[in-house]
């Protein structure tokens, strides 16, 4: 028997087992799908989050950003240097993912990919995970299955918390030409954004709504803004998925399980950062369940409050932010993000250095201060 079963090998999950098994806990990865595998994401990874681990991530890093650009409705851009300690990551999740799990093998974790769950139950004092390989047992689970996996569901976690968001993404092989250059675009899309992340070998280009409302033509929209790059989308391969936003605090126990990234909701409502969010979660559920095996029976409980204490919280301003910003995003372009101090503070929210507590109050402020009549985008 397993002391922790860990669900989805993302980065939720690959940093748990990593982090279980270096105190010496027997863990095993069950994944779907074999590895490497791709997943739909822009690939824009904080490099605070190497303080988390004690190895280096280079060999998971495809190029690195120190500039970011920005337009709206194509044009009026505007450019900034990120005044963060380190460039931003950008990284090809398939690489990425696998990186962070065979640093938990190295230290004891075992891996089963490509073996699917299919069911769970609990057995007086531990799971029984039944997968399409036969019955696996361990005393503690980690649920990492994503936005849309079942494990959240099976656990009893049925009135969740969560706004689902949705997003296109396409791959689109190219020669870079200023790879230390992300792009996003505002005023094409309602409700949201689009990027273009550079990679070593062309871009990952997408676009997401994070609201909600009426259905838009993304396919249309991604199209042509790929334009702008000499990029023809429509015969890159495209990718919908959904992103599960955090949408408040709630409970991420149960007997003897804890949720972990998007299957926790974790992600910024307001950015879609996702990454970064997800690790955080699974540092968090490794120290809770590692203290739980240790016989410490309000673990599990004190992992719910720590999510909500150290991310959810300033996650509420990130919320409040998104529902004025993507509202009127004429003017959150204008008096936001194309204020020079923007890009220095999203930078320094994104490495931890600074959270939205501290800036949304005056964000607020100068967004609901500009809601003149015929202004909004």
């Amino acid at each position: 028997m397993y002391d922790c079963i860990i669900v989805g090998a993302g980065p939720a999950g690959g940093t748990a087992a990593y982090h279980l098994a270096k105190r010496g806990r027997s863990v095993l990865v069950l994944e779907k799908e074999s590895l490497p595998r791709y997943k739909p994401c822009g690939g824009g990874v904080s490099p605070a989050i190497a303080k988390w681990f004690d190895f280096d991530f280079s060999p998971a890093i495809s190029t690195k950003v120190n500039t970011i650009r920005y337009t709206w409705k194509m044009g009026d851009p505007v450019q900034a240097k990120l005044q963060t300690p380190e460039p931003m990551w950008m990284v090809r999740r398939d690489v990425f993912d696998h990186f962070l799990v065979q640093q938990a093998q190295k230290q004891g974790a075992e891996l089963r990919d490509n073996t699917e769950v299919k069911g769970i139950q609990f057995n007086s004092d531990h799971w029984q995970v039944d997968t399409a390989n036969g019955p696996v047992a361990g005393r503690y689970i980690i649920a990492a299955d994503g936005a849309k996996g079942s494990m959240a569901k099976w656990l009893g976690f049925k009135d969740r918390k969560r706004r689902l968001a949705g997003a296109l993404e396409a791959e689109a092989p190219a020669k870079v030409e200023d790879g230390h250059i992300a792009h996003f675009e505002f005023g094409m899309v309602k409700n949201g954004y689009i990027w273009n992340f550079p990679k070593a070998d062309g871009y990952s280009i997408g676009v997401g709504t994070f609201i909600g409302g009426e259905p838009q033509d993304f396919k249309g929209i991604l199209s042509e803004y790929g334009n702008l790059f000499g990029l023809d989308i429509k015969t890159c391969k495209q990718y919908g998925h959904a992103l599960c936003l955090w949408n408040g605090n709630q409970k991420l126990h149960t007997q003897n399980a804890v949720l972990a990234g998007e299957a926790a909701c974790v992600v910024d409502p307001l950015t879609a950062e996702g990454i970064r969010p997800s690790i955080f979660s699974g540092v968090k559920a490794a120290e809770a369940i590692d203290r739980a095996i240790a016989g410490d029976i309000d673990a599990l409980e004190r992992y719910s409050q720590v999510i909500s204490d150290e991310w959810g919280a300033d996650m509420a301003w990130a919320q409040k932010l998104a529902g004025v910003f993507y509202r009127v995003p004429g003017i959150g372009y204008k008096v936001g993000v194309k204020r020079p101090t923007a890009t220095q503070r999203m930078g320094q929210i994104l490495c931890g250095e600074m959270s939205y507590g501290d800036v949304a109050g005056r964000a607020l402020k100068r967004l609901s201060g500009s809601l003149i009549p015929g202004m909004g985008g």
